[in-house]
């Protein structure tokens, strides 16, 4: 089992996540959300009514990103 520590700052529809690997940011709210990873990686996430998600990764991956 693994375990890890993320850190999210909240500023209104605004989040920074903080974690060993970087920084990453995301924009939106309950219901429609986007989200950028520490290693370029964008997502769609759409959440439905009774918990149901639908997330889609969009866009090309960064072009300087880490392999770890």
């Amino acid at each position: 089992m693994g375990w890890g520590y993320r850190k999210s700052i909240k500023i209104g529809p605004f989040r920074v996540d903080l974690s060993p690997r970087g920084v990453g940011h995301s924009f939106g709210n309950r219901r429609f959300n986007i989200t950028r990873t520490p290693d370029g990686r964008k997502y769609v996430t759409v959440t439905l009514p009774g918990g149901f998600h639908v997330g889609k990764a969009i866009g090309k991956r960064s072009r300087y990103h880490h392999h770890y």
